[in-house]
């Protein structure tokens, strides 16, 4: 493969505003592409060489030979297809190989989200977690209090988890009746979210505490005072998810978990897109269609006569 051609692709990604974690996957995804493409032609990779024949067999073989999900193999289509416009927009070619190759069919399943008896088991996890290291370790417990603050307010609120390391101390209006927060979403929406008692009280918790320093942000580094970064936050909910006996619990988990609760009780898919920041209301469709949990607790309601 050409040396500069993946650093011109990501140029590419970077001036259409799409998001950092967005591009390191485009750019993954066509590497791959690139390295069957050489491996099973036995010939370099340029865009000019590919063909809809070899976009297809690349579809059949993530499917048949690599046995990957529905929607792995679309997402690295999706890459591949990206690619390709980029290539022709440039000039690089004049036909588009990925154009009429379809992607693999989904069948439609909900997001991953924690049941109650899950939430149950994380808010006690945290509860814990902040008692023990009170009680045993002190100079602990303020980075404790953060985490805790930090998996409450996403959880509350369904923001992302880069939307929520992003904010800075002027965005926060809080009193004890209510709050709300003002957030830079996706490319380059904004939107006004509300905070309900329980995002109020963890955030409200942590900026008591919370050190002063020059960095802005809401949730910064006990040591440092730099703001954290999605990897230290992840890092905080592996924590949580395995004193709380939850596989996998990440920002989004917690986000789904936010929107599945608010659905749940009756709340329009309107007022749910709005909170969350979804541009497009199909998007949010997704909390009204069963998800595994949904599926699983189904069939556990047969009985035997």
């Amino acid at each position: 493969m050409e040396a500069n051609i993946l650093t011109e692709f990501t140029a590419y990604l970077h001036d259409h505003d799409r998001a950092v974690l967005t591009i390191n996957g485009y750019v993954a995804d066509v590497r791959l592409f690139a390295r069957w493409f050489e491996q099973t032609n036995h010939e370099a990779f340029t865009p000019q060489v590919v063909t809809p024949t070899d976009v297809r067999e690349y579809r059949q073989h993530l499917l048949n030979v690599k046995r990957q999900k529905a929607s792995t193999i679309n997402r690295k289509l999706a890459a591949l297809s990206t690619f390709m416009v980029w290539a022709k927009e440039v000039g690089r070619i004049e036909h588009d190989p990925t154009a009429n190759v379809r992607f693999v069919e989904e069948a439609p399943r909900g997001p991953r989200y924690l049941d109650k008896k899950e939430q149950y088991a994380l808010q006690r996890a945290i509860e814990r977690d902040l008692q023990f290291s009170q009680m045993h370790y002190p100079r602990r417990w303020l980075s404790r209090r953060r985490d805790a603050s930090l998996v409450l307010f996403l959880w509350h609120t369904g923001l992302r988890v880069s939307e929520a390391i992003a904010m800075l101390k002027r965005d926060v209006q809080l009193s004890e009746r209510k709050g709300q927060v003002a957030v830079c979403g996706k490319g380059t929406r904004q939107r006004t979210v509300p905070l309900n008692a329980e995002a109020r009280q963890a955030l409200q918790a942590w900026l008591d505490v919370r050190p002063k320093g020059e960095d802005e942000h809401v949730f910064v580094s006990t040591e440092t005072s730099d703001g954290l970064t999605a990897r230290s936050a992840q890092r905080i909910l592996n924590r949580y998810g395995r004193a709380a006996g939850i596989e996998s619990l990440t920002p989004h988990v917690l986000r789904h978990s936010f929107a599945k609760n608010l659905v749940d009780n009756e709340v329009g898919l309107e007022k749910v897109a709005a909170l969350l920041g979804h541009s497009n209301l199909n998007t949010t469709r997704i909390y009204v269609t069963p998800s595994e949990n949904d599926l699983e607790r189904a069939v556990e309601t047969i009985e035997m006569r």
